[in-house]
């Protein structure tokens, strides 16, 4: 049959409650996570069909109208309903919706038809649009609360919300963390190096800092993987591409993200010294930039020599303390350390060997000779007058 542009406007007018029951009931039959979800949302999801059902009798009406389908269909939905709905499941409703209202119109006006194919289409258009905008505006979002984060773990300023920000970020480094410190380069591709990330088990957040850009890497710990989670340099090492030229700190391993500042300090303080060693790799783990960073003031490096180096020998022996002052000012030789010691060489060398295996650092290596050199003289003078007249000499 053939209706004059009034006859179609009243006809549909006259329909569009029907037209929105015969929706909703079509929903429930054809797609199961409509029926899934609660009646809250279900009758959230029944206005926003109603109101496209409503706009396009509008529309009818008045075509110049059309620029305004968004915001006449999509208005009606609640915030959250666009975060339970996905951008597929919208385009299903749209088809269903459609599909009803062509059959109500089959047998009707052809112009009438073509009409709801063009205006269906424009509504999927906007609901792109809608979804695309949401997405932005949530990238944005979640870039701000990135960057207060790293902040936060960068200035040591612990607040109560910082584990609550993390976890809205979708943190998933449930494990051990250490913080990367290098130079900005030129273009920071961010969704990059979460991808390369990824592939190594791990996440990050990122924050730039002017000229250094700053990487907070978390660990995936699986117990039920037999494959030892990838080593933090290891880690350091695929993302050091990523990074502008220059120095590239690795801060030390801690227990959690939310006590990431400790790294973030030491790896700071490394990267702000690490120009100072001529041959250092890259990246260079913030402990062993030890001795620089002490130079430079850090109270964390000179605590740190005198917890892992000073202290331990010092408890261990006093002969393995007396040993390492004889070995190190005797610029490492055996043969003099003996002589001076009175014992054998090969007692000499088993001592060292014995303080590499305590201390991680091998005072045969010169590098490692001086941070250990370093630690010797920073507990010396840490050690009250009366405990300084029985260091060995």
């Amino acid at each position: 049959m053939s209706l004059t542009k009034d006859q179609a406007l009243a006809w549909l007018k006259s329909l569009s409650g029907d037209l929105s029951t015969a929706v909703a009931r079509r929903l429930v039959d054809t797609l199961p996570w409509y029926s899934a979800m609660p009646p809250s949302r279900r009758s959230a999801v029944g206005v926003v069909a109603q109101a496209g059902i409503s706009s396009f009798v509008r529309w009818y009406e008045n075509p110049e109208s059309l620029p305004w389908a968004a915001s006449d269909v999509f208005g009606a939905a609640p915030r959250e309903l666009l975060r339970s709905v996905s951008l597929q499941q919208t385009l299903q409703l749209i088809r269903v919706t459609v599909e009803v209202v062509e059959e109500y119109v089959a047998e009707g006006d052809h112009d009438l038809r073509e009409a709801i194919l063009r205006y269906s289409r424009e509504v999927a258009f906007s609901a792109a649009d809608v979804y695309a905008r949401a997405a932005e505006d949530r990238g944005l979002w979640d870039a701000r609360l990135e960057a207060l984060v790293v902040d936060s773990i960068l200035s040591g300023e612990y607040e109560a919300e910082l584990p609550s920000r993390i976890a809205a970020l979708g943190w998933n480094g449930h494990g051990e963390v250490a913080v990367l410190v290098g130079t900005t380069p030129t273009w920071v591709d961010v969704d990059h190096i979460r991808r390369v990330a990824r592939h190594t088990n791990s996440d990050v957040l990122i924050g730039v800092q002017g000229n250094r850009l700053v990487v907070v890497i978390g660990r995936h710990i699986d117990d039920s993987v037999i494959t030892p989670p990838t080593s933090f340099p290891e880690i350091a090492a695929v993302l050091s591409e990523y990074f502008g030229n220059g120095s590239l700190v690795l801060g030390p391993t801690v227990p959690s993200v939310v006590e990431a500042v400790d790294s973030a300090r030491a790896a700071l303080a490394g990267f702000a010294v690490a120009h100072v060693w001529r041959h250092a790799p890259r990246p260079v783990l913030a402990d062993d930039l030890l001795p620089e960073r002490a130079l430079a003031g850090d109270k964390l490096a000179r605590a740190t020599l005198l917890d892992r180096v000073y202290r331990p020998i010092r408890e261990y022996s006093d002969d393995m303390l007396a040993t390492l002052w004889a070995y190190l000012d005797s610029g490492r030789s055996l043969e003099v350390t003996a002589r001076e010691l009175f014992v054998h060489p090969n007692t000499v060398r088993y001592r060292l060997k014995r303080m590499s295996e305590i201390l991680g650092w091998d005072p045969a290596n010169p590098r490692d000779a001086l941070i250990v050199h370093t630690a010797l003289m920073v507990g010396a003078l840490a050690e009250p007058e009366s405990a300084r007249a029985r260091r060995p000499s």
